[in-house]
């Protein structure tokens, strides 16, 4: 093993060795490089000031260099903010404005210990980070029965992790907490659990309240305090989008320093929280009273970046960060949460007016992009493919009864339309049965 790994790895074990204990196999091996390209390219950034012949750009006149047909587009933009490559942590500036940003609309990280983000291609390369440096072939992943399907690939395919599956909602339809806690007590024997907390939940839109929460958040410190080391990451993509009387942060707050045996880590970014789904701008963000422990997961954390992406896209941060920065940027996003909180409303104002008789439930939801219908007497994939090749709509059908709807993409004065032609589907499928 490399000793710069030794080095991160004895770091990692001295402050809390149940986290050493949670890395995967590759989680151990893999650590930064101190030395090579990118470590003399930083230092000549810094000295070298007569010629700099480091690093793999193309420079003239001063600027990176570039074509006038590209820069056309982005003149409102300095080329070095657009052309270089950014670090493989991601742009220092964005990575301090997220940290604020985190602060700001999240109360309960107040004098709680956690490190800077780290910018990722997006949330789904966040959870990859997450899989490669603590899932091994075996190690249990609890994810509710309602879950968006990539977190089977992320963990699953591509490392060999058993997922384990509780019911979302309990008998009152509320937050299965009690699922949750007999699934990571039942990997007692393993010792170790990664737990993925998705709020608001793709694909059911559902937020727990405060008191679900906290029994949450009790369930993972009972299994903490059963001796098993507790990996809970906090997919926080569709964050900010809380539309009732929900939890209005993330959980990540109240597990940050939750028990020893706890390492928390938020995934998030600005794909959906900023609308900006094709920057593929996220960001990956542990928690731990041990600065140096932060450090060496950092370390780690650029180690796996570095060996697949290098870094992000420069010319998506800059403009996140630019939007960050911009006086406007509250009062526009106020707007569009507006927008999609109105949605929301609609659809639930069509479900709950008893135009639709029985033919469906719906899962509870109150915020993000999306809720489910769980159909009745029919299957959600011949009303599926009904809906498309007859109306020309499209929907997500998700097992044997729920149908998925994204009411964030319908504009509010069609959602009645939509919805009944989903309801005109469903007795199409019906009639044709009998």
């Amino acid at each position: 093993m490399n000793p710069l790994a030794q080095q991160l790895n004895a770091t990692i074990e001295r402050e809390n060795p149940h986290i050493y204990a949670m890395l995967s196999s590759l989680g151990k091996a893999i650590y930064f490089p101190k030395v090579g390209i990118l470590s003399q390219s930083a230092e000549a950034k810094s000295k070298a000031k007569k010629f700099n012949a480091t690093i793999g750009i193309a420079t003239e006149g001063g600027q990176p260099m570039h074509l006038k047909v590209i820069q056309d587009t982005l003149s409102a933009y300095n080329p070095k903010d657009i052309y270089e490559y950014a670090p493989p942590a991601g742009k220092p500036e964005l990575r301090a404005a997220w940290r604020e940003k985190m602060i700001k609309e999240n109360p309960s990280l107040a004098g709680k210990s956690f490190g800077n983000p780290v910018v990722t291609n997006a949330l789904t390369h966040g959870l990859s980070i997450v899989a490669d440096l603590f899932a091994d072939a075996g190690d249990a992943v609890v994810i509710p029965n309602k879950n968006w399907e990539n977190y089977e690939l992320t963990f699953g395919v591509r490392r060999g992790a058993e997922i384990v599956e509780y019911p979302l909602y309990n008998e009152e339809e509320r937050f299965n907490s009690a699922g949750l806690r007999e699934a990571l007590l039942a990997q007692k024997g393993k010792g170790k659990a990664i737990v993925v907390l998705n709020f608001p939940n793709n694909p059911t839109g559902y937020t727990p309240n405060a008191k679900e929460g906290e029994e949450i958040v009790a369930a993972i410190r009972d299994a903490a305090e059963a001796g098993v080391n507790v990996v809970v990451v906090t997919d926080d993509a569709y964050f900010g989008l809380f539309f009732e009387n929900s939890l209005q942060e993330s959980l990540f707050g109240k597990l940050a320093d939750l028990h020893e045996r706890v390492l928390a880590i938020k995934v998030d970014g600005a794909t959906k929280e900023e609308y900006v789904w094709g920057f593929r701008v996220g960001f990956i963000t542990f928690a731990s009273a041990s600065e140096s422990l932060l450090a060496a997961l950092e370390q780690k954390t650029l180690g796996i970046i570095r060996a697949t992406i290098s870094s992000g896209a420069h010319p998506s941060q800059t403009f996140v960060l630019h939007a960050l920065q911009s006086p406007e940027f509250e009062a526009q996003k106020a707007e569009k949460f507006n927008i999609m909180k109105g949605r929301a409303n609609r659809v639930k104002e069509l479900l709950d007016s008893g135009r639709y008789g029985d033919v469906w439930g719906y899962y509870p939801f109150n915020s993000g992009y999306f809720m489910c219908l769980k159909l009745k007497g029919v299957t959600a994939e011949t009303v599926r493919q009904r809906l498309l090749d007859e109306y020309g709509i499209g929907t997500i059908a998700l097992g044997e009864t729920d149908l998925r709807v994204a009411f964030s993409c319908i504009e509010e004065p069609y959602l009645e339309e939509l919805y009944d032609t989903i309801y005109k589907a469903v007795q199409d499928v019906t009639v044709a049965s009998k």
